[in-house]
């Protein structure tokens, strides 16, 4: 399915079919949204659409997963309490969330240095041995060396920038880094700044768990760098307290890789190219900046 904008008309009516007893409730649209499309239903609900192809996969590992963890994370999360069946109005699964209250930090960045905490607490909550049936994840929280050909292609993209250099001397430093070794661990997968919430400058909500997988955790901790304002990654890693010298190296890779994945993206979104997000490209060389202040 191609990416499409779909109507308050259309929700509406799937409400009436299929829930009923919510369909009295106010909707409201809601900007942003890659995979889904998602409208605020009264004041403490969400619903989501799939518009992409691969979007129902991942509104399916939400389904099915993130009700099993919720319960023991810290921060709110959009934890599916209703299931949207495919039917005659709308041939995909689709899905009715709690409404994570706060402003997406690629508006609104996390500001205040104790957001290291929070989000310490959170990952040391979500980072448990997955089960073996847990999703795995061709792009998240595997060994760095299998996404050469991606981060090269980002590479391109930053070529002229004064800090190219120096962030593939990042990148080459995780890859050489030691692997993983344990079992692999319950990941978000995704933790970029439109995929969290923040009030007030403070982290207070995590969104969007379609690419939640098992793996390896620095995948996750490239958040230190990702999500919290500068000289604020040394103090998340004290309170994580999990992670050997190693992971923070291939987390300071995976922050370069997927920093610039929002810069491509941020770009594309500041040329008016189609499934571009303009305000992902300062937090990408945001990102940049911080992981090489740590250097």
């Amino acid at each position: 399915m191609d990416e499409i904008k779909f109507e308050q008309d259309l929700v509406r009516a799937l409400l009436r079919e299929q829930h009923p007893d919510l369909a009295h409730l106010v909707l409201r649209d809601v900007d942003g949204g890659w995979d889904n499309q998602q409208w605020r239903l009264g004041q403490e609900l969400a619903v989501r659409l799939p518009r992409t192809e691969r979007a129902p996969a991942l509104l399916h590992t939400e389904q099915r997963w993130l009700p099993v963890l919720a319960n023991r994370l810290p921060l709110p999360t959009p934890t599916p309490v209703r299931i949207g069946k495919p039917s005659s109005l709308f041939e995909h699964t689709w899905t009715i969330a709690r409404w994570v209250e706060g402003e997406p930090a690629d508006h609104a960045p996390v500001t205040r240095i104790d957001a290291a905490e929070i989000l310490a607490e959170f990952l040391g909550a979500l980072h448990d041995q997955a089960p073996a049936d847990a999703p795995t994840n061709p792009a998240r929280g595997i060994p760095l060396a299998g996404l050469r050909e991606r981060v090269d292609r980002g590479f391109e993209v930053i070529a002229d920038h004064a800090s190219a250099d120096s962030a593939r001397e990042v990148w080459e430093k995780a890859v050489a880094a030691p692997v993983w070794q344990g079992a692999p661990l319950w990941l978000h997968g995704d933790l970029h700044p439109a995929n969290v919430v923040v009030r007030d400058g403070m982290l207070a909500g995590v969104i969007d768990f379609g690419e939640m997988c098992a793996g390896d955790p620095a995948t996750d901790l490239s958040a230190a760098w990702i999500l919290l304002p500068a000289d604020a990654a040394s103090r998340f890693f004290d309170a994580y307290g999990q992670a050997d010298e190693a992971t923070i190296t291939r987390a300071r890779g995976w922050a370069v890789l997927l920093a610039l994945g929002l810069i491509g993206i941020g770009r594309n979104g500041r040329l008016g190219l189609p499934g571009g997000k303009p305000t992902w490209e300062p937090a990408g060389y945001a990102t940049l900046e911080r992981v090489l202040a740590a250097n």
